[in-house]
């Protein structure tokens, strides 16, 4: 099994335990706020049964109000018909006497059809002789209540004044301020939801609470949230007992609206932890293989350069001995070719350095290295569509670097039988290198994983060509390589895109 295999199966083991330990946290932590958004609603239902069992009781204050001035008027009325049988001819006076001596609390003014009064009851003492004083009582109560006329005799009409009783007036006080301390908590209410409180026409917003007052000045805005809270809760009903329906708009409290996306922030925080972390540590990682690809580089440069030196020194000896010119030509291109993997190795690390070449000329000479060096039943071709010459940029050592470990790989997979093809495209900004073979082909998900360290199918294979290829062409010469196309069977195609 490669390395790479292994760091894959670690990292699913250790992707299932996260899924597993986020699985276990979010399920405790959504059954925490169930629990709590459980609470608060059962306080919203709470407060929503006060306030409709508040207004109840103010509905039958109200109404008890209503009799009460209905009674007011009805003691006014019976006053008035004893006013008038005293200006009968009546032979039994107690009655009425007993009527009209009974009304200590409603305050009255009795005056003729001129408008001037004649005689009043329960006004200020002090002032009832003041015709001033009388003129103005009497303006107020008939704009309070309309006169009750009285048919005294042959056409004559009197008229009886009055106005509420200081009882009626300090009980009628008191239910105001019922109903404004009503109104009040409604809008200022201990489980802190958000309220709307409206008239019977479920538009016009009488009081708020727990909302912008800036947002409320929104037509758009109060439309929606009419609307939704509508959706949310049944609008509480509100009847002061006239007649006239008021409604109350609630929703959720913006703690439980929180509560419902907590875990899921919660996930988001933790899930965006997770990823700095593991980018971290990646980085991490990849500047540790690089520093290890570049020690190990300059260590392996460092290492050759010494008996390279020596065997440059003991070719020249064994020519001057007489050694046969094709044996030491062989030597020497052997020994060329030390020099070349020592500059390749020396390279990594440094920022080489591009020249302006012949790209057409750099395979060739690549290919016709390995084709040298490969079993004869593998054909190799160079396809640069009729073209000569395509100049681009390119570090000659580290680029033919990047061939061989591609026609290598090529031949390997092959098992020394088929056919490479190495074609060529030459676009505007960019030129396009397709190295394919007639090999095993690569499974669709391994395509980005043959590229990374320690990946290998050979049993004695490090798995690093093809991650050191990917760091020349990307690294170095600015460009990309990466699976064009592969079909199991049938063989692989490589893409190199080098900049012009």
């Amino acid at each position: 099994m490669s390395i790479y295999s292994k760091k894959q199966k670690w990292k699913l083991w250790l992707f299932i335990a996260a899924i597993i330990i986020i699985g276990l946290s979010l399920w405790y932590t959504n059954t925490l706020v169930n629990k709590i958004a459980q609470d608060e609603r059962e306080k919203v239902k709470l407060w929503a049964s006060a306030v409709q069992k508040k207004a109840k009781l103010v509905k039958y204050t109200n109404e008890l109000f209503n009799k009460l001035k209905a009674e007011e008027r009805k003691k006014i009325e019976l006053w008035a018909e004893a006013t008038k049988q005293l200006s009968m001819d009546l032979s039994d006076y107690g009655f009425v006497l007993k009527v009209v001596s009974d009304n200590t609390t409603v305050p009255v003014i009795l005056a003729d059809e001129n408008g001037l009064p004649i005689t009043s009851r329960n006004l200020d003492p002090q002032k009832e002789t003041d015709k001033k004083y009388l003129k103005e009582q009497m303006e107020e109560m008939k704009a309070s209540q309309e006169p009750i006329e009285i048919n005294i005799y042959k056409g004559q009409k009197n008229y009886l004044y009055y106005k509420d009783s200081k009882l009626f007036s300090e009980l009628k006080n008191v239910l105001d301020d019922l109903i404004k301390s009503f109104i009040s908590e409604v809008a200022v209410n201990s489980a802190s939801v958000p309220v709307l409180y409206t008239d019977s026409t479920k538009i016009n917003v009488i009081a708020s609470g727990n909302i912008d007052s800036l947002k409320i000045k929104d037509s758009t805005f109060l439309k929606t949230s009419l609307i939704s809270m509508a959706e949310h809760n049944q609008p509480i009903e509100v009847e002061f007992g006239d007649g006239t329906k008021n409604y109350i708009f609630y929703q959720e409290s913006k703690l439980l609206t929180q509560l419902k996306y907590y875990p899921y922030v919660m996930f988001s925080i933790f899930g965006l932890f997770l990823l700095i972390a593991y980018l971290l540590f990646s980085t991490a990682r990849k500047v540790e293989q690089n520093q290890v690809w570049v020690g190990m580089a300059k260590e392996t440069a460092h290492q050759l350069g010494t008996p390279l030196s020596s065997l440059i020194a003991w070719l020249e000896y064994l020519r001057s001995k007489g050694l046969e010119p094709e044996t030491a030509n062989e030597i020497e291109k052997d020994v060329k070719r030390l020099e070349t993997i020592t500059e390749r190795f020396s390279k990594i690390g440094s920022v080489p350095k591009l020249d302006k070449v012949n790209l057409i000329s750099v395979l060739n000479n690549s290919v016709n290295y390995i084709k040298l060096r490969s079993s004869k039943n593998v054909v190799f071709t160079v396809d640069t569509e009729n073209q000569k010459e395509i100049i681009a940029q390119l570090n000659i050592p580290l680029f033919e670097w990047v061939i061989e470990n591609l026609c290598r790989n090529a031949v390997d997979a092959m098992n020394g039988n088929g056919a490479i093809n190495i074609s060529i495209s030459d676009q505007t900004q960019f030129v396009y290198i397709d190295v394919s073979d007639t090999g095993k082909g690569i499974p669709k998900s391994k395509y980005k994983t043959v590229f990374e360290p320690g990946f290998t199918t050979k049993q004695r294979g490090w798995g690093l060509g093809l991650s050191l290829t990917k760091r020349i062409i990307e690294n170095y010469h600015s460009g990309k390589i990466f699976v064009k196309n592969s079909e199991l069977g049938k063989g692989t195609t490589f893409r190199i895109v080098l900049n012009k």
